[in-house]
């Protein structure tokens, strides 16, 4: 399409897209897109092409797309107040009401939210509480953080170390040394395929106590964990998990740091992840589903027993010495609010597990049975395919062969609709709106067919 401004040539000339193949984009070898609109499921770029997005932008649009009552409340604050700090005490409306109202929501045990922009920065928190926790009880050698193969945290220097996934570390001088990753709870790619699942738990729980052993319980500080893996396939856990996992943390004095960036406020039907599979954390991450994405905001809640320490460590030692210029933005609590209020009124958690089981029981009817199909998993509104050269071995695919991103490619240009190809294997994820009907769930699920078949026959 022949246009009058130079929109695309700026994009190329001046635009550091993130995680992107960034020679090939400027040279002009890889799609462009401008997008300009979005309503419920869906975008629109300025071509007007209309695009339903199955994975809500990075798991975040989850009231969905174009929701005026979030852009009001946006408006307004903007208009009241565009920005105060929250150091010293001073703190907004938006900003104290959101608290109080993700603690009426938050596990019971839960004392305060710390709040920042992004679950990168939030997790940088975290690490830093802990280990300001563990210096005000004397347990200055206790600072090693685990953390999981396949598990995303960010990109950031810590917290890009606590992800585990190869393209986050490589030439990055990546993971620093206190970190340790453990096992993926990732079933399908157990290494001894006769294992059953209970098997293939106690072998997890076994690594860790190696794990630990090796390390010295006394130098480990925290495990931090997604409820459900996300980035690193869409992986939920397998039965027993998380209370087999939490049995160890207990025995060895290590804090849990549950990641709820993905699965908090909705994602898997309910509230939290952490709820949902019973873990019990000392520390919980949010951001995405705190403002589905409308403004940038980050939280760190932080438990009874962590509060306590903190406040000891300020009597000790005053103030507290971390704080981010834009924590609790009135504009980013004020979408908050206004997300959370959505959520309830429009009973989005229970369409999330309705419309989520009637997409996963969809997904592998259509294609369990398909010979490059290795497993169809998902929870909620989390559904993966994952698609293997050899059924029977579960052999990858030569990863020059690119399957995964044929595929997304497929279902966009053939049928308008977006997946994501996961990293470190072939996988199709799926993480779409909270308002997605079982009309869009059967079109999603349509458009992976026609796409398997195009790429894989």
């Amino acid at each position: 399409m022949l246009r009058n401004d130079q929109l695309d040539a700026w994009d190329r000339d001046n635009f550091f897209h993130p995680s992107t193949h960034l020679a090939e984009f400027a040279r002009g070898n890889l799609p462009q897109r401008v997008v300009t609109g979005g309503s419920g499921c869906h975008i629109e770029d300025r071509d007007g092409t209309r695009l339903l997005d199955a994975f809500a932008g990075l798991y975040c649009v989850n009231v969905g797309y174009g929701r005026p009552e979030i852009a009001e409340a946006i408006a307004d604050q903007a208009r009241e107040l565009a920005y105060y700090h929250s150091y010293v005490g001073h703190g907004t409306e938006a900003s104290i009401t959101l608290a109080k109202m993700i603690l009426d929501r938050a596990p019971d045990n839960m004392s305060k939210v710390y709040f920042g922009l992004s679950g990168s920065d939030a997790n940088e928190t975290n690490i830093k509480l802990v280990w300001y926790m563990n210096n005000i009880l004397g347990r200055p050698e206790k600072k090693k953080i685990i953390s999981r193969w396949r598990g995303y945290h960010g990109s950031g220097v810590m917290t890009g170390s606590l992800t585990g996934l190869e393209l986050f570390h490589n030439k990055f001088d990546l993971p620093l040394a206190q970190v340790i990753h453990t096992d993926a709870p990732y079933y399908f790619r157990r290494d001894v395929a006769e294992m059953s699942e209970a098997q293939f738990v106690a072998a997890c729980v076994a690594s860790l106590e190696e794990l630990i052993a090796r390390e010295g319980a006394d130098t480990i500080a925290a495990f931090i964990g997604e409820p459900a893996l996300g980035t690193g396939g869409i992986v939920p856990p397998p039965a027993g998990y998380w209370q087999a996992i939490q049995a160890v943390l207990d025995k060895h004095d290590i804090l849990l740091i549950a990641d709820e960036v993905v699965t908090g406020f909705g994602r898997l039907g309910t509230m939290f992840g952490s709820d949902h599979y019973g873990m019990r954390p000392d520390i919980i991450t949010i951001a995405k589903g705190l403002t589905s994405a409308y403004a940038p905001l980050s939280g760190s809640i932080v438990s009874d027993k962590v509060w306590a320490v903190l406040e000891q460590g300020t009597d000790e030692n005053g103030p507290i010495g971390h704080g981010w210029t834009y924590s609790a933005h009135p504009i980013g609590a004020a979408a908050g609010v206004a997300n959370l209020k959505l959520l309830d009124d429009l009973k989005l958690l229970q369409n999330a597990g309705e419309v989520g089981t009637y997409l996963n029981r969809t997904m592998a009817e259509a294609l369990a049975d398909h010979p490059h199909v290795g497993e169809v998993r998902g929870e909620g509104l989390l559904c993966a395919v994952e698609f293997v050269a050899d059924k029977e071995t579960r052999a990858f695919f030569d990863a020059s062969q690119k399957v995964g991103p044929q595929l997304a490619a497929a279902m966009l240009e053939g049928d308008s609709v977006i997946a994501r190809a996961m990293p470190q294997g072939d996988i199709l994820g799926f993480a779409p709106p909270f308002c997605l009907t079982r009309d869009e769930a059967d079109q999603v699920v349509a458009a992976t067919v026609r796409a398997v078949k195009t790429v894989l026959g």
